[in-house]
């Protein structure tokens, strides 16, 4: 995708009264750098939000620290942010630097380092050479705090986010698997006297507007782990809106939506699907 037709995209939801676009972070696949890319479109388009789910093993803490801190104060706050483990098989297994099996310890140890920074506060930041002692970012992030999102439905991903989480944006889970996570998720909270704000529960949606290939619908089994996909990858926009309404009836209130089939026009798509959930109340 060039910068015209990824500029006209952004265009296309604001136009379509959607609030924010979302570039994931995979790094074996094609698809633009998500924190360069949003820069640019930070600077083109100043109503628009501006999202990531960004990997945080593997990353330098300090440099990640300053690239957010910089790109929600020159976005004037308009950063959103999910931290992720990343992809456990494929290309990703290896290129993250990090074992899937220690991404979650990674997490566990690099979040906390990485909200002291974005708060402003001195922070010890320890690395492969030694600890460099009390950074203080300048600029910070307009966003204080600046929130950062967890996803995953493992039990330990539900644990970290009660412990860490400033909300959970899971993803392609049924209503009822979304309902008990959040569950859980509030008790560990509770446990940590900590508290996530209601409102800062989502889903992100893989969606389809026509049938899903053989091939592609055998590797969403695979990734779901379950033969039926129609719970939890609504295929139409009738089944798109009724998935929403019934995340909604359990207390979500933010979708991600991401076609999983090539789009041809983004025009076209974007104004089915705003027709497709025109009226839904979160």
């Amino acid at each position: 995708m060039g910068s015209a037709e990824l500029e006209q995209l952004c265009v296309s939801i604001l136009e379509h009264r959607f609030d924010s676009i979302w570039i994931p972070e995979v790094l074996t696949q094609g698809g633009v750098d998500p924190l360069v890319s949003l820069a640019w479109l930070a600077g083109r388009l100043p109503r628009l939000k501006i999202g990531t789910t960004f990997l945080l093993p593997g990353r330098n803490v300090l440099r990640l620290a300053r690239q957010l801190a910089t790109l929600d104060h020159l976005s004037d706050g308009r950063l959103l942010l999910t931290a992720v483990p990343g992809l456990p098989r494929g290309g990703e297994a290896t290129a993250i630097g990090v074992a899937p099996a220690d991404r979650g310890t990674a997490i566990d140890e690099g979040l906390p380092i990485l909200r002291s920074l974005l708060s402003g506060a001195p922070t010890d930041v320890p690395g492969a050479i030694g600890t460099t002692h009390g950074v203080t970012l300048d600029p910070l992030p307009l966003q204080q705090p600046l929130e950062i999102w967890l996803g995953g439905t493992a039990p330990g991903a539900l644990d970290r986010c009660g412990r860490l989480g400033d909300g959970w944006l899971p993803a392609m889970i049924t209503p009822e698997q979304a309902m008990a996570g959040r569950m859980t998720i509030e008790k560990v909270a509770a446990e940590h006297d900590r508290r996530i704000d209601p409102e800062h529960y989502g889903v992100s949606v893989g969606y389809s507007a026509g049938p899903i290939p053989t091939e592609l619908a055998d590797q969403l089994r695979l990734r779901v782990r379950r033969d039926d996909l129609d719970p939890v990858v609504p295929v139409g926009m009738e089944k798109v809106r009724a998935l929403l309404e019934r995340y909604i009836d359990v207390g979500f209130s933010k979708f991600v939506l991401r076609p999983l089939m090539p789009v041809r026009r983004w025009d076209d798509e974007l104004a089915a699907l705003a027709d497709g959930v025109d009226g839904i109340q979160t």
